[in-house]
């Protein structure tokens, strides 16, 4: 936990009978208007050890009056750390506080082949020009129906109500309600194909794609309710406005559909 503050508030805050240390690297910005949410000119940096069984976290940027780095905390210990994503803010207006679940899925628990995920909580406590920030430990769900291991790929994807978990060693995705943290198993083919992919798109459409890469493909949709939306055969994806999908990565090719689907069903009138 730290603050930064104003190299001109120096006599003030020792006029109060306090005094801040401020990281070398903090600098005094003129005022700037407040924005609507009081951490919009923060965010929040990632970093992992070496062994994928630690995260760091830093916030930086500026609020009013002051620029720089505000603290941070650590995340871990893992046994992998397979997929991260942060969850939706939650301003507290009164107390000018931001606070954010942060969801790691932990692809190695214990060393072995249990996942895991594991929430931790944000907290961002504007007071310009400091903000103080701190990162602690929400919740551990047990995902049995996973298959991890340090060599496994895990897939993550969320919207606003659920958050969807796979890896490459399993035969189907968990959905995760972000209340409760109730875990449902979803999808799955018979024969079994493993999952390859989890993607998501803006409105909150998630797709969790099956094989592809060599044999057998398949995908389920699901809606931002978490309702299933559509499946078929096919190695189908979701792109958003944020993240560009990479063919870099490990990503499924079908020739199973042809290039564009089309089909739909009209519903019933109300009486």
């Amino acid at each position: 936990m730290s603050m930064i503050r104003l190299k001109h508030s120096l006599l003030a805050s020792l006029a109060l009978g306090c005094a801040f240390t401020a990281p070398a690297f903090a600098q005094a910005t003129d005022a700037i208007p407040a924005a609507t949410a009081p951490d919009s000119g923060l965010y929040a940096s990632y970093s992992f050890n070496s062994s994928w069984s630690s995260v760091s976290l830093s916030v930086c940027g500026s609020v009013p009056g002051s620029g720089g780095c505000y603290g941070g905390g650590t995340m871990g210990t893992f046994g992998h750390v397979g997929a991260l994503i942060e969850g939706n803010p939650h301003v507290d207006t009164p107390t000018n506080t931001v606070t954010r679940l942060i969801y790691v899925v932990d692809q190695a628990a214990g060393a072995g082949t249990a996942v895991q995920l594991v929430v931790y909580k944000l907290t961002e406590a504007i007071n310009a020009p400091f903000a103080t920030i701190t990162v602690s430990k929400v919740r551990t769900v047990d995902l049995p129906q996973l298959t991890g291991g340090a060599g496994v790929q895990t897939y993550l994807g969320a919207n606003g109500k659920f958050l969807f978990v796979a890896t490459n060693a399993s035969t189907h995705a968990v959905k995760v309600a972000k209340v409760g943290y109730a875990a449902t198993t979803v999808g799955g083919f018979s024969p079994a194909i493993n999952v390859s992919s989890i993607t998501t798109d803006h409105y909150g459409f998630v797709t969790v794609t099956f094989g592809g890469v060599s044999g057998s493909d398949g995908f389920y949709t699901f809606d931002p309710n978490g309702s299933l939306q559509g499946d078929g055969g096919g190695a189908e994806v979701l792109l958003n406005t944020q993240d560009g999908l990479s063919t870099s990565r490990v990503l499924a090719t079908t020739s199973a559909v042809p290039a564009v689907r089309y089909g739909i069903k009209f519903d019933k009138p109300k009486k």
